[in-house]
């Protein structure tokens, strides 16, 4: 019993390093990939945001293909190869000086992560007792950002001497990454049996529980993209100056800093996982709905703290409840398939969110796309509802989750 807590622990502290210089590596470069090929190299901003949106919708939307691997081969080999390849896709970001290039290197990078996101998820799964998971989530969340606001500085200052160096830097951490899973992660299976390719993702695809759930968290994903899109937009729109938006990432890095973890901690105790859920989305939704009709940056802060403060409750929540759910005869393939919503939801969000925000100005109706994205939200958070109910469950013959 003591070697299994101390497998155990181990586990738990190589998954916050590991994590740390995924976040690290990743953050030093995307954030200032739009600054270096549209202010700095004149590009197209249309052809650096389906470099981005390539990245996501790859990685994302075939997380399923990534996580089936896992069950079948393991986790460290897929984590490993899919690091380098994300470090090969920055080094070749460093070279783009055509569109082409930058593509090519954002297709590598999203391959990368198809690869390793899955296993990771799945390993939290698999070294976490699930009386734990919440908490855990909630400390690898305060974790991303922290790493995100020191990657984002880091980046920053390499940026106002190359962005090779950004890009490289960002390869490095990646590299660097692989070797630690490639020495220390020992050889885990992810799944209780040594699942097939394909039984893996067909035992997905038959749990319409599951598929149903992760299909309706699209709308949920809608709303939490909008931190790089809209809100920033309109930040800057109201001060009259970009620096403004800064004070919109300080407030998510304090909140989550101080607050995620006792409030994980303490609505654990107190609610169900789907309650948890979609109190959060249904705090989000509402502090949407009056920013198109806010008159100074106080007032717009503070319903973006609201809306980050909905965020803290939903997110440790949306991820312990995914991995609830998820089978432990295949925990890859649902691990990988859970991310298809936020590949649909985060197209959606940043495609409509952007023609939602150009036709409220066109028409002169500034609280159009806030009103949008905020039934959007009430009717995710119906969907929820509708699934987690007691009459849903008694339907499907299954008890709510705890």
């Amino acid at each position: 019993m003591a070697r299994v807590r101390q497998a155990r622990n181990l586990g738990k502290a190589f998954l916050l390093l590991d994590n740390m210089l995924v976040v690290l590596g990743f953050f030093v470069v995307f954030p200032l990939i739009s600054i270096h090929f549209v202010d700095q190299l004149g590009w197209a901003a249309l052809l650096v945001g389906i470099a981005l949106g390539l990245r996501q919708l790859i990685q994302q939307g075939l997380g399923i293909f990534g996580g089936a691997f896992a069950d079948r081969f393991g986790a460290r080999p897929m984590i490993v190869t899919g690091m380098l390849m994300r470090a090969a896709g920055f080094a070749a970001m460093a070279v783009a000086h055509e569109p082409w290039v930058l593509w090519v290197s954002c297709l590598l990078s999203g391959l990368g992560g198809t690869l390793f996101d899955p296993p990771r998820s799945a390993l939290v799964v698999k070294l976490i007792r699930p009386t734990q998971r919440g908490r855990f989530f909630s400390i690898l969340m305060m974790q991303d950002s922290a790493g995100a606001v020191i990657g984002a500085m880091l980046g920053s200052w390499l940026l106002q001497y190359d962005f090779r160096l950004v890009c490289w830097s960002g390869a490095v951490l990646f590299i660097l990454c692989a070797g630690c899973n490639a020495f220390l992660l020992p050889r885990y299976k992810l799944s209780t049996t040594r699942t097939p390719l394909r039984a893996g993702m067909q035992r997905v695809m038959n749990d319409r529980r599951f598929v149903t759930y992760v299909l309706t968290l699209a709308g949920y994903y809608m709303l939490g993209v909008q931190v790089m899109l809209m809100l920033p937009v309109m930040v800057n729109d109201i001060a009259g100056t970009p620096a403004a938006v800064k004070w919109m990432y300080a407030i998510e890095a304090c909140l989550s800093l101080t607050l995620l973890y006792p409030i994980a901690r303490w609505t654990e105790k107190r609610f169900r996982l789907e309650q948890r859920l979609m109190a959060g989305l249904l705090i989000m939704s509402f502090s949407l709905l009056p920013i198109g009709l806010v008159e100074n940056l106080h007032q717009l802060l503070l319903l973006i703290c609201l809306f980050y403060l909905g965020s803290i409750i939903a997110e440790p929540a949306r991820e312990t409840l995914s991995a609830s759910l998820a089978d432990p005869r295949a925990r890859g393939s649902y691990m990988g398939f859970s991310r298809l919503g936020l590949a649909f939801g985060g197209a959606l969000g940043y495609a409509g969110g952007g023609w939602l925000l150009d036709t409220g100005k066109a028409l002169h109706l500034p609280t159009l796309p806030w009103l949008v994205l905020a039934f959007i939200g009430i009717a995710t958070f119906a969907g929820l509802w509708w699934q987690f109910s007691p009459v849903a469950s008694r339907q499907r013959g299954i008890a709510p989750n705890p």
